[in-house]
């Protein structure tokens, strides 16, 4: 018969208490972007499901450690929108939201380096 055990019981009430006291993760990314950016990283770079979907993870991990979450948002929409043809599109192909893509760009690229993901071989 196997017996439960309990992974805090050995833990002091003062240790218990420090840690319930830890700040939550600045720059936490909701559960529902990271799946859908791993999902989105692995369709632009196919390879083993597997090996892509630690690597993509460890990805969204990266970008999520180098900037908020609202930064995020407003980068990833800026970048996608930047595809938009005509007047639509126009507003954000303007001066400041090219920094903004420039700067999604940058940040994407440092993590996909670190992660080992190809990005000779990224479609589009």
């Amino acid at each position: 018969m196997k017996t439960w055990t309990r992974p805090l019981a050995g833990l002091s009430f003062a240790t218990l208490a420090a840690l319930s006291a830890l700040p939550a993760m600045a720059n936490d990314f909701p559960t529902t972007e990271r799946v859908s950016f791993v999902l989105e990283c692995m369709r632009e770079h196919p390879g083993a499901e597997f090996e892509m979907s630690s690597k993509c993870s460890c990805a969204v991990d990266a970008v999520a450690s180098e900037i908020s979450f609202d930064e995020y948002r407003t980068m990833h929409t800026a970048a996608l929108a930047n595809s938009i043809s005509g007047e639509r599109g126009g507003y954000y192909r303007g001066k400041h939201w090219r920094g903004e893509v420039r700067k999604y760009d940058t940040v994407l690229a440092k993590a996909k380096k670190a992660c080992f993901i190809d990005t000779t071989a990224a479609r589009r």
